[in-house]
């Protein structure tokens, strides 16, 4: 008898086929095993019981990178095997698999490098079936050489071997090259011209750069980063100044956890995110006195913490470790734009910002940025920043499965993502930046278009969020059209909380939920702006139950990019905010935007901006030079106390009187313009207002008797604000956060999906046809 073993999830380019080959030579059976468009299938010559056994075990030992969602099996037409061997990979059928995200550089690759007596000596593209690029290299499915841009690089006599040796950790490794059969690297001057071609002296060259202040350009996996000497206060403010980036925290390269420990405090709880697969880059406490002589106050202006990351490409590798201190290590780009990601864009644009470009031949074929995470201080709850390289587009949220439903999310405008929702499968795309300029849209389209391209489907609807403004909701529009599918707008707030919900596996739950949705903007049902909402979820009803007080939205984009305009809106009619509020304008602009004020028609419920006009009000920030700066600002400041004093303090800013459906803005700024005047220190006002906010989800939780509390909203990136509300309501509440995507809009997209699914049932059949790839469609 033949039984077929068909395998769904994660099961490509993560060493599975070796693993099953090495599982059923083990066992002494007959059979095959290859990849499809639709995962991995095995033949095996077996009875039905020793089939079942092989599924078990397979799905028990698997490979550590795997996330194996289905096995099925099924009898087959009979073959007689006269051994067990992995066959060509058959690109027929749906596609419908995971797809792996790029791998980080493993401890034995890295082995292999530090070793003189080893072939891949100091070889800056060593990889193995446990680490390299995937996602970022894949043309097509199924994942394999011929698929990836590694097709045109032949393998010379020891890499074929490897190949195809059961022993080796290379048998079938896609990504497979050595100094033989090299992928290739070149140096560039930033006028274009060609220095060498040469590893050594390329390395020996940019290391030179580096020690001289200069910047460097590198391409990494998912794009360029920009290179510079993070100890050398002098390199950091020229960086900032042809980047066009003032202020925002730029990312440190470290060489190695030792080094890194001299200037961070690193709990292992953190060391294990940094040295996960995904490697992302980590927010960590900064030593008072770093020991590498780290420019703290240019690298993170204001603020008590650090992005760090370490090497997760060999390439990385080989320049932190000859430079042997931290490295800056930014997205290749001018603020605001995509990352670079070919050599040409990169021989166009970073000669602005860059001294040297260290480029290679094996080309990207979707930009990616880093991923960034924290960890909360006392509960030490995982938020994701930004999810990116490492982590997407792999998405299995437990529990939320709709085989027959195929339809596309397009998101929100700022921190801007998709969400596809086909044959079984939720993918949502890596983060692709903030679709207010040109560059970005035309980035999300081609990333778009290569999900479609890779899938080879036209989805049955279209979702979008309410708002007509945003490029991805005039996207929506237009591809619905194309396909001649229905289009469902969904309400930004309402997407956030269903997001959080399916996360959570609430979607389907009898017991209500109250959602926290706080943020900056999102277009609301009335045509205001919300950002401070309260909404119920129950037997997949939403209800808008309460939100803060509306307050004047001054002047468009304006606002969030200056703080005081948020402390002028929100306590501009208490009378002792005059002193604090009139010395942040000029007297033009003070009778020109009171003026503003009294006309204005528009307003908001925005936490966000309440966390803006707080941080003005302080003086920790009139102007901003990136998103949400004002808030972590606040954050920063408020950290200080409690690491002092815990999360006690006497100060509230709550209104005495508590209505569950509006919260007094104008009580609470009230509050803390009385407290800065009485002279009470700034970090006891923050803490006092983080406070306040806990003390308000406290208050509504009680009087709705709503015992699950579910938040969502970039607000809740605030691991303080995050622990003080598990500090305060737990045990009492049970709280729900984010677990594999961020609170911020990047989650909108899945959550558009998850509301969906509670209006439509499993009858939508899959298309099969080849998608109109938007490139071509217009």
């Amino acid at each position: 008898m033949t039984f077929h073993l068909h395998l769904t999830g994660q099961v490509q380019g993560v060493g599975f086929r070796p693993f099953v080959w090495q599982l059923a030579r083990s066992m002494k059976l007959k059979g095959s095993v290859s990849n499809g468009a639709d995962g991995v299938h095995i033949y095996v010559n077996a009875d039905l019981e020793t089939a079942r056994v092989l599924a078990r075990r397979v799905q028990a030992e698997a490979p550590t990178l795997a996330r194996i969602q289905s096995v099925g099996i099924t009898e087959a037409d009979p073959i007689d095997f006269s051994d067990f061997t992995i066959v060509e990979s058959q690109a027929s059928g749906l596609a419908s698999l995971l797809l792996t995200p790029d791998l980080a550089l493993c401890d034995a690759c890295r082995a292999e490098m530090d070793d003189p007596a080893n072939r891949r000596f100091g070889y800056a593209f060593t990889t193995c079936t446990h680490c390299g690029p995937r996602y970022s290299i894949l043309h097509q499915l199924p994942y394999d050489r011929p698929a990836t841009t590694m097709a045109p690089f032949g393998m010379c006599a020891d890499c074929e071997q490897e190949y195809h040796d059961p022993s080796n950790r290379r048998f079938y490794s896609q990504t497979n090259s050595c100094p033989n059969c090299p992928v290739e690297l070149s140096l560039f001057l930033g006028s274009g011209r060609l220095l060498s071609q040469d590893q050594s002296e390329i390395i020996r060259q940019s290391i030179d750069a580096l020690t001289a202040g200069k910047t460097v350009a590198v391409k990494g996996i998912g794009g360029f980063l920009l290179l510079c000497d993070a100890t050398n206060a002098d390199a950091i403010h020229q960086l900032r100044e042809r980047k066009h980036r003032p202020s925002k925290p730029l990312a440190v390269l470290y060489p190695s956890v030792n080094q890194l420990r001299q200037d961070c405090d690193l709990a292992d709880d953190e060391l294990a995110l940094l040295t996960s697969s995904a490697a992302p880059i980590i927010l960590l406490n900064n030593r008072v006195t770093p020991l590498s002589g780290l420019a703290v106050d240019q690298l993170a202006p204001g603020l008590n913490q650090l992005g760090v990351l370490l090497p997760y490409a060999p390439l990385l590798a080989l320049l932190a470790d000859a430079f042997g201190k931290p490295l800056v290590a930014t997205s290749g780009n001018s603020s605001g734009s995509p990352i670079c990601y070919t050599n040409e864009q990169a021989l166009a644009q970073l000669p602005a910002v860059a001294d040297l470009l260290l480029a290679h031949n094996r080309d990207i074929v979707v930009p990616q940025d880093d991923s960034v995470m924290r960890l909360s201080p006392t509960y030490r709850q995982p938020i994701v920043l930004r999810r990116s390289r490492g982590l997407a587009p792999t998405f299995m949220p437990t529990g939320f499965t709709h085989p027959n439903v195929n339809v596309l999310a397009l998101g929100a405008s700022l921190k801007s993502t998709f969400a596809w929702q086909l044959r079984g499968n939720t993918y949502v795309s890596q983060y692709l930046g903030d679709l207010e300029s040109y560059d970005t849209q035309t980035n999300f389209r081609a990333t778009l278009d290569h999900f479609l391209a890779l899938f080879d489907a036209t989805p049955d609807a279209v979702l979008a969020d309410r708002h007509e403004g945003y490029f991805s909701t005039q996207l929506a529009h237009e591809l619905a059209a194309i396909w001649r599918v229905p289009l469902v707008s969904i309400q930004h707030h309402e997407a956030h909380l269903a997001a959080v919900l399916a996360e959570n596996e609430l979607l389907g739950q009898v017991e209500p939920v109250l959602g926290i949705i706080w943020d900056g903007t999102g277009y609301g049902t009335d045509g205001q702006i919300w950002g401070g909402e309260f909404i119920t979820y129950e037997d997949g009803d939403f209800q808008r139950i309460g939100h803060f007080d509306y307050f004047d939205a001054l002047l468009g984009d304006k606002m969030p990019r200056e703080p005081r305009l948020s402390a002028l809106s929100l306590a501009f009619d208490i009378p002792s905010a005059d002193e604090l509020l009139r010395p942040k304008f000029t007297e033009k602009e003070w009778n020109l935007y009171t003026k503003v004020g009294v006309r204005n028609k528009l307003k908001t419920s925005s936490v966000g901006r309440l966390f803006d006009g707080v941080a003005a009000l302080l003086g920790l920030a009139d102007t901003v030079s990136y998103e949400g700066e004002a808030a972590l600002l606040l954050e920063n400041c408020a950290t200080r106390y409690v690491r002092t004093n815990g999360y006690t303090i006497a100060q509230s800013y709550l209104p005495e009187t508590l209505s569950t459906n509006r919260i007094s803005t104008k009580t609470i700024l009230a509050g803390v313009v009385r407290d800065i005047l009485a002279g009470y220190p700034i970090d006891r006002i923050a803490a006092a207002f983080h406070y306040t906010l806990v003390q308000v989800v406290a208050a509504v939780a009680q009087r709705t008797g709503v015992r699950q509390l579910a938040f969502s909203g970039g607000v809740f990136q605030n691991g303080l604000l995050v622990d003080w509300l598990r500090h305060e309501l737990e045990p009492a509440h049970q709280l729900y956060f984010h677990q594999q995507l961020s609170p911020n809009d990047e989650c909108i997209s899945f959550g558009q999906i998850a509301h969906y699914s509670l209006s439509t049932t499993n009858t939508v059949h899959v298309k099969t046809e080849t998608a109109h790839v938007l490139s071509h469609s217009r």
